[in-house]
Formats: structure tokens, C-alpha cells, sequence
């Protein structure tokens, strides 16, 4: 065996030299991480950091859960298959009854499961493409700061102008609508989408799809209210338009259940699911779909990677491990709960200056008068060893995506960390 060659030390020169300047998160957080448990991040030379971060929603279950490991090293020993496209595997047929048994048969869901491509991009270039198949026709109705992926299908569908514009060409057929708040309550949410659907002279040509996100993650942690959730999908069915969930960073318990749609009690025609399905971080994305809405001809749509082994291996485990009552899924509401209750005094004491978002462990400080302060937030908490992200059309938003599965004692410092962060950037600017 060749000796390992491998720099071990905190130099972050090959980095800057080899990398693409498109590498983002690395810059707010200039360190060379080694190793990883549950919620914490070690680097090189030893420094721990509190991940809150998570991912951006792909660590669900934290870093290196002992169950999955355990799991995926016995497969990959016994020469278990790796890759195998979409050929029928011992690991692939242990996920989908897992899946159907522990998610969607107590949930009363009877989709079929497609394996459209490891990513969550994937995900809802599948569900697009199905869509418009189905129906024969071609516009989709996404919403106003909503974030889908980074292919040119996802692109067209995703409000952030910035991404938009590295698509390098026109992105079309898409209709972009206000999402739940967007005018501050002042007017009826549908009123306007309603009247362009039915009015022969509004130039808007009848969708085949709307596809929104429950909670926005990107977007800036915006929560939609269940009535507006139940308000959609009434208005789909009355004008025969399939609804699209991407729950891709939302989905697998992030919100409190499973599904982030749960709580609003509808059943969306179409879901898109990847991050954490995979459970131990591994790339796997789902579509899942009405079985009348399977009209795919065999290779219609395909990927090299869509049969990921090792992910059904650990995704299996975390189904069973977290899914199999509700444990995990009040544990959640209830850190939800006392995050918001946690960091309401600061809205008090900084009147205007501050708004709490979110469900569940989706949750977001928004800075609503200086956007820029959020992101002196997360620097602020990087140096005392907080990993946190900024998100919004301005990144105006402290961004807490930590894993499901923190400990209360982590929990609390996390919040210690932020609140005083948070505390210490509007006192220099306010006070």
C-alpha cells in the first residue's frame, strides 16, 4: 500500500492556488476541518467548532451517527454493490420497504419512488420534466425568493437573481408569484393568481405545475401558514394544476415531521426529497409521485449515480433509528419552541430591528433594517467556534440548520454563542 502523503497541517495555500474562486463557504470559515461527531467539527489542530450549519440541511442525524457507520463499514466489507445504476439490489430493496413501511404508509401516501440522480437538483429536474410530460403543457408557477437548485430547469423556477444570472441564458417558462406575506397581509394571497388563471386576456397560459417550498431555506427561512399551504393546493385542484413540494432541504424532520407539508394536512402530487435522506450525508435524491402520474418510458430520465448503495444502507438505518415513533419529531417542535422563546428577548430590546422566522429546527434571525448585520453575526460566532450561515435576497438572515439530534447541552450553547453575537453587532450599531 502506497504511504499516505497527505498534508495534515493548517496550510490553505493549495486551496487558494488550485480551487475555483466559485467556493464560497470556505471563505467565512478559513479552517481546515479533519474529523467530525454528532454536532461538533474538529479541525487540524484541534479546534472545536458547534455546528450549526448542518450540512445546509444534509446532516439531519449529525456527523458520523455510530448506527449508519456501523451499518455502511460491514456493507462496504463484505463487497456489498457500490454502483449499480438502477439495477435491483439487496440494499436498494431494504430502503424502499423501509421507506414505504415506516414513512409513507402511516402517512397514508401511496407514491411511487423514482432515483432521478444523486442531488436535490435532480430531484425537481425530474419533477418538472414529469409534470409538463403528464400534462402536455409547459409553464410552471414557482414564487417569489424561492430557491430550487442550480440546473437550468431548477434555475428557472428559483427567484435569486444572482443565481439566475449564472445560468448565461434566457430561463423561461416559468411564472414567478408572492409567496405567503409577501405584501404584509395587506391583500388576498390568491386573488391575483386566480384571476390570470381563469381570464382569457390575462397572456398566461394555463401551468402545469406550481412548486413552492413549505419553509424557505434560501430564501430566508419563510414559513408559510398551513391555511395558505391548504389555499394552494385547493386552487391546483380546481384548475387541474399538479402542486410540487420541494422539501429537499425541509423534508426528512427539519420542520417537525417528516414532511414539511404534514402539518397543513395536504397531499401534493408530486415531492421532491435529497439532503437527508441519505441520513449519514451520502448524495440520494427521491421524486415521489401519484402512481397515475408514472408515464415515464424506461430511460426517459436517467443518471449514472441514481443507484447510490451506500446511501440506501444508512438511509434505511436513520428510518428506523428516528422514524419508527415520534420521538424525534416532538423533539424538534420543542427546540423549535425554545429557540424562539430563547432569542425573543432580543426582538423586545432591538423593537423593529429584528424578526424571528421558521418551524421547527428551520429557524432565521432576520435583520430587517441593516441587512448586512447578519453576516458581522455569523463572523462573530465563527470566531467563538458557532458555525452559522446567512440566507435571504440580502443575506439578512442568520440561518440555524443543526442537526435533529443535538444535545441539550449543545443546543444551549449554540444559543449562547448567537444571542450574544447577535447582541453585541445591534448594540454597536443602535446603542
Amino acid at each position: 500500500m502506497t504511504e499516505s502523503t497527505h498534508d495534515t497541517s493548517t496550510n490553505t495555500e493549495i486551496f487558494s492556488d488550485r480551487e475555483s474562486e466559485v467556493r464560497s463557504y470556505s471563505r467565512n470559515w478559513p479552517v481546515v476541518f479533519d474529523t467530525a461527531k454528532g454536532t461538533t467539527l474538529t479541525t487540524v489542530d484541534g479546534d472545536e467548532y458547534l455546528d450549526f450549519f448542518g450540512g445546509a440541511g444534509a446532516l439531519n442525524y449529525g456527523h458520523n451517527d455510530d448506527d449508519m457507520k456501523a451499518a455502511l463499514l460491514e456493507y462496504i466489507q463484505r463487497d456489498g454493490v457500490t454502483h449499480s445504476l438502477d439495477k435491483y439490489t439487496v440494499a436498494k430493496r431494504a430502503f424502499l420497504e423501509t421507506f414505504s413501511s415506516t414513512i409513507l404508509e402511516p402517512r397514508g401516501l401511496d407514491y411511487k419512488v423514482m432515483f432521478p440522480g444523486p442531488t436535490g437538483t435532480n430531484a425537481v429536474e425530474s419533477a418538472l420534466k414529469l409534470a409538463r410530460k403528464v400534462t402536455g403543457r409547459e409553464a410552471v408557477i414557482n414564487f417569489t425568493n424561492s430557491f430550487h437548485g442550480m440546473t437550468l430547469g431548477s434555475l428557472s423556477v428559483t427567484g435569486n437573481s444572482m443565481k439566475r444570472a449564472g445560468a448565461g441564458i434566457p430561463l423561461v417558462h416559468a411564472t414567478p408569484m408572492p409567496y405567503d406575506n409577501y405584501f404584509g397581509g395587506v391583500t388576498e394571497d390568491f386573488q391575483w393568481m386566480e384571476r390570470v388563471l381563469v381570464d382569457s386576456g390575462s397572456g398566461m397560459n394555463r401551468p402545469a405545475a406550481v412548486i413552492v417550498e413549505c419553509v424557505q431555506g434560501e430564501g430566508g427561512i419563510n414559513a408559510a401558514r398551513a391555511e395558505w399551504l391548504q389555499a394552494l393546493n385547493e386552487l391546483c385542484v380546481r384548475h387541474d394544476i399538479l402542486l410540487i413540494v420541494d422539501d429537499v432541504q425541509m423534508g426528512c424532520g427539519r420542520t417537525g415531521e417528516f414532511f414539511s407539508f404534514e402539518f397543513a394536512g395536504i397531499k401534493p402530487d408530486i415531492v421532491c426529497l435529497s439532503k437527508s435522506i441519505g441520513g449519514y450525508g451520502l448524495p440520494l435524491a427521491l421524486t415521489l409521485f401519484r402512481r397515475d402520474l408514472d408515464e415515464w418510458t424506461p430511460g426517459e430520465h436517467n443518471g449514472t449515480f441514481r443507484g447510490n448503495n451506500m446511501a440506501f444502507i444508512t438511509a434505511d438505518v436513520a428510518l428506523r433509528k428516528y422514524w419508527s415513533d415520534d420521538t424525534l419529531q416532538n423533539r424538534t417542535l420543542e427546540n423549535g419552541r425554545i429557540l424562539r422563546e430563547r432569542f425573543s428577548p432580543l426582538v423586545y430590546k432591538y423593537e423593529g430591528k429584528l424578526e424571528l422566522r421558521g418551524r421547527g429546527m428551520a429557524f432565521g434571525i432576520a435583520f430587517l433594517e441593516n441587512p448586512e448585520l447578519a453576516g458581522q453575526v455569523m463572523a462573530r460566532c465563527f470566531d467563538n467556534h458557532l458555525l452559522v450561515e446567512t440566507a435571504g435576497p440580502s443575506d439578512e438572515v442568520v440561518k440555524f440548520l443543526a442537526p435533529l439530534t443535538l444535545t441539550d447541552e449543545g443546543r444551549d450553547r449554540g444559543i449562547e454563542i448567537c444571542y450574544e453575537a447577535v447582541d453585541h453587532v445591534l448594540a454597536q450599531q443602535y446603542v
